[in-house]
């Protein structure tokens, strides 16, 4: 497991922060940034295979006003990455309504990626009364029968753990498949595989990708039902979605989908962004974000 005194010099000089712990419900260390002040917190939930780096640039940019708190899923980025943990969706959306209890905040704003829109929309329809503004950066947040081969490969038993974990063939490729305007730097690069070098500290790499309900007899699939029903709840926050159109798995069915649901929500959507968006497109992206959140 990585600890922060283990971070490199280069990642620390992108992820100037000192990140605190908190004991979830089922006993393990989560890591999560808390940083900036104010009454209003930016809660910003991430997918996988990144963590909290993945918010680094937008978090140093909104917290000389906003208060912001990204935490590191259980099994991602400094977390605990224990072996015999509940790698599902009802225990990451319970995992974060527990942090944000302990944390005592009252007005949340959402920033959600990837399966971080599951999993922070999950707690928001069930504390809508919390929620105020929610960016939605290429995620879903309801069922969907479109999976691309290269990630259904890595659902197949023995031959998927074998590439998961055993080569890092989810993280690895992640780097390079979700750019597309640019390279991500050496330091960049550096960061985001940092937490996941070895099978042991892959394991929530490959929890995520079995946890993916493509069927309603998956154990998930309820859950993630329970989401997207719960959706319509949040009609009244203001939205902005912003989608990298060069996503190799969130596509623009999904875009379509959430612009469907939410048609009031502003959007900037990006022809030539990837599916790390908020990285590919950040010197647009990140100004954009922080105004939106930043509105009164």
């Amino acid at each position: 497991m990585v600890t922060t005194s283990a971070i490199p010099d280069a990642v620390r000089a992108l992820y100037p922060f000192t990140p605190q712990s908190f004991v979830t419900p089922h006993g393990a260390r989560m890591s999560y940034v808390d940083t900036g002040g104010g009454d209003e917190a930016v809660l910003l939930v991430h997918g996988n295979p990144t963590w909290s780096f993945y918010y680094s640039r937008l978090i140093q940019n909104l917290a000389p006003e906003l208060r912001c708190v990204a935490p590191d899923h259980i099994g991602m980025g400094l977390s605990d990455k224990p072996a015999d943990y509940p790698y599902t969706l009802a225990t990451r959306i319970a995992d974060l309504e527990a942090l944000v209890a302990k944390l005592g905040l009252k007005q949340v704003h959402l920033v959600v990626h990837d399966w971080g829109g599951a999993i922070g929309l999950g707690f928001a329809t069930r504390h809508p009364e919390l929620i105020g503004r929610i960016v939605v950066l290429n995620t879903a947040a309801f069922p969907s029968p479109h999976i691309p081969f290269r990630i259904a490969a890595c659902r197949w038993p023995v031959i998927g753990p074998l590439l998961v974990r055993g080569t890092n063939g989810f993280a690895g490729p992640a780097t390079w498949m979700s750019m597309h305007r640019r390279k991500l730097s050496a330091a960049e690069k550096m960061a985001l595989l940092l937490p996941y070098d070895s099978w042991a500290n892959r394991v929530a790499v490959n929890g995520f990708v079995q946890d993916i309900p493509m069927s309603p007899d998956h154990p998930t699939w309820k859950t993630l039902q329970s989401v997207s029903d719960g959706l319509p709840q949040l009609k009244n926050s203001p939205m902005m979605i912003v989608w990298g159109g060069r996503d190799f798995c969130f596509n623009d069915y999904f875009f379509a989908e959430w612009t469907n649901r939410f048609p009031q929500a502003e959007v900037r959507y990006l022809p030539d962004a990837g599916h790390y968006v908020l990285l590919d497109a950040a010197d647009e992206v990140v100004p954009q974000i922080s105004e939106f959140l930043l509105t009164d």
